[in-house]
């Protein structure tokens, strides 16, 4: 063990049983930080403009405070933005958190100092468990690179503002910075690819041992590392290799490729990190589901996914939710959102502790036909059939066809960039429309009814979903490529890329 790892470990061991604590009370936490959100939030404007300080149960809360999204929230943070102090929490912002959106153009969501913990802290703790449970302290020792988006910030009222996985680099304590890849300099490149090939020249020769990035953009990683070494895997350049952290995107669709690459299977933690807080994170190696994070500074409602649109859903707290249900997350936070919207769509699959996977996203969805077909859906059945044929996807989306320009019944497109091209495509297309009917009992409906045709699977060149994405200049850093939409926007750009057969 070397110094740096003894050093931590009797201090991941804390923090290790902490976290068996708060989730097995979690349902009193939540309660605890609903009454010291509401304390605090009643002193803002916010606060008094929704009668914050006549709230004294959550029913209470759910009348005074509507469910919104960004744009109903925007007039508080233009307030901010021009200087105002105590608007959506005591105080200003520490940072501004920058993301795009596809309504709301660019959004600034705050991150005030009461929450900047939830989200360093969160991922801090979350490697601390890990090496608890498995005993691997080892990576420590070594070098740990984070792929993220550019450090640097602007100025937005006066608030420094920046993409979240940046602003981090701002709050990594000194212990870790030394340790840390890419360099400063590196990860201030904006272009993907020049920043890619500066990456390599950092980390080539060094003693790499964790590794945290979203899959298709490590993916990339890997490949240029074995282009310019001559290795075969990963494992060979960095023999002390051992964990691999990823969050916001659905790994299965990659796994085989990125152990190919690795060599074999590798330990790997899921996070679920957004710009609104840090939701959920991978409590025990190897189980699927995600320990909610009610410890830390946020009280989240669910709403029933077929309730979204309704004038006054269902707001359910921790303690009533059921596994098996999809949920719209709702949050209330330490940061200033009040229930926020953040778009993501959860699942419960187990309720002691209380974890959950994500499900996916409110507005992908394929309903053309009123099939209401959902990321995890689309996920699972391609799952499914690449682990009975034996197939490695690199990328995929899936949109509907309602009129199609050869003739016939409207159908799911499946436009899909194979790692190798299956021998029998029409097989494997059979074998996961099968799976969709498994998945989605309306889809199954249309199909037996023959309002749609079964699935289409439109098969796409080599590096077309990184050409397409470096074209609308997202290549890189935390853009991810929707899995499904209910338009032909996303297809319809493909189509320049369709491999000939």
């Amino acid at each position: 063990m070397g110094f740096r790892s003894f050093l931590i470990r009797p201090f991941a061991n804390l923090v290790s049983r902490d976290i068996a604590r708060w989730s097995a009370r979690a349902v009193d936490c939540q309660e605890s930080i609903f009454r010291e959100l509401v304390h605090k939030g009643a002193q803002t404007t916010f606060g008094r403009d929704h009668g914050l300080a006549d709230v004294r149960t959550h029913a209470d809360f759910a009348r005074a405070v509507p469910v919104r999204d960004y744009e109903g929230l925007r007039p508080y943070v233009d307030q901010i933005k021009t200087g105002a102090s105590d608007v959506l929490w005591p105080g200003k912002p520490k940072y501004f958190a920058k993301t795009s959106g596809t309504t709301s153009g660019v959004k600034y969501i705050p991150l005030t100092r009461d929450s900047m913990p939830n989200h360093f802290n969160t991922a801090r703790n979350a490697l601390f468990h890990y090496a608890t449970q498995t005993g691997n302290y080892r990576f420590f020792d070594g070098k740990l690179i984070f792929l993220s988006g550019s450090p640097e910030m602007e100025q937005v009222g006066g608030i420094p503002t920046g993409r979240l996985s940046g602003i981090v680099n701002h709050e990594i304590p000194s212990w870790l910075r030394t340790n840390q890849r890419p360099t400063y300099a590196t990860n201030c490149i904006e272009d993907w690819e020049t920043k890619l090939d500066r990456i390599v020249d950092e980390t080539l020769q060094e003693d790499m041992r964790l590794i945290s990035g979203i899959p298709p953009w490590v993916q990339m990683y890997y490949e240029r590392l074995l282009d310019r070494s001559g290795r075969s895997t990963i494992r060979e350049l960095f023999p002390h290799y051992s964990i691999f952290v990823y969050g916001g995107v659905n790994f299965s669709p990659y796994r085989a490729k990125l152990e190919e690459l690795t060599g074999g299977p590798m330990d790997s933690v899921e996070t679920y990190p957004a710009s609104e807080g840090f939701i959920a994170f991978q409590d025990v190696p190897g189980d699927p589901g995600l320990l909610l994070n009610a410890n830390s500074g946020i009280f989240f409602e669910f709403v029933p996914l077929q309730e979204i649109h309704e004038e006054h859903p269902r707001r359910l707290t921790l303690g009533e939710v059921t596994t098996g249900v999809d949920y719209v997350l709702i949050i209330n936070s330490n940061a200033g959102l009040w229930g926020y919207n953040i778009g993501d769509t959860v699942e419960f699959v187990s309720t002691d502790p209380y974890r959950l996977r994500v499900s996916g996203r409110v507005k992908h969805y394929i309903s053309a036909f009123g099939e209401h077909v959902i990321g995890k859906e689309v996920e699972a059945a391609m799952q499914e059939v690449t682990e009975q044929f034996g197939l490695q996807t690199v990328e995929f989306t899936v949109a509907p066809q309602v009129n199609p320009p050869e003739g016939g019944l409207p159908y799911h497109e499946w436009l899909i960039e194979f790692a190798s091209l299956p021998a029998d495509l029409p097989a494997v297309a059979k074998a996961l429309d099968l799976a969709m009917i498994r998945q989605n009992i309306y889809y199954e409906d249309l199909i037996k009814g023959q309002i749609l045709r079964p699935l289409v699977i439109t098969p796409l060149q080599q590096d077309a979903f990184r050409t397409y994405m470096k074209s609308e200049g997202k290549l890189g850093g935390q853009n991810k490529v929707p899995r499904l939409s209910n338009d032909r926007k996303l297809a319809d750009a493909l189509r320049p890329f369709i491999m000939s057969r």
